[in-house]
């Protein structure tokens, strides 16, 4: 359902997006970095557009690969301590069943 309702938004940002570039055909000025040039308005909105997109992407794909890398050292490393936890598993069943048997010992001396 979130997924369904992100590529909803999207597709209506998109709409937005192109319906606002249509009305805006005007050629423009554009300053470069090293230059001028004319462009219509319509290219420099959808190219900005698509820039922007392409580096929240890239942010976003850079984010996502850590996590992924994160998330398979956590599981590689709990994978090589389950002996470890297990055996404190049984220290502390065998130390809970030394207790009541001392106290079981203990309540039947009184």
């Amino acid at each position: 359902m979130k997924g369904q309702s992100y590529l909803i938004l999207t597709f209506i940002f998109a709409l937005v997006i192109a319906v606002f570039a249509v009305i805006n055909v005007d050629p423009v000025q554009v300053n470069y970095l090293f230059g001028t040039g004319e462009a219509p308005l319509i290219l420099v909105i959808l190219i900005s557009v698509l820039l922007g997109g392409l580096a929240t992407a890239s942010v976003g794909a850079l984010r996502y690969y850590k996590l992924k890398r994160e998330n398979s050292r956590l599981k590689s490393a709990a994978a090589a301590s389950p002996e470890h936890d297990t055996d404190k598993d049984r220290n502390v069943s065998d130390e809970k069943e030394a207790a009541s048997e001392e106290e079981s010992s203990s309540s039947k001396v009184t």
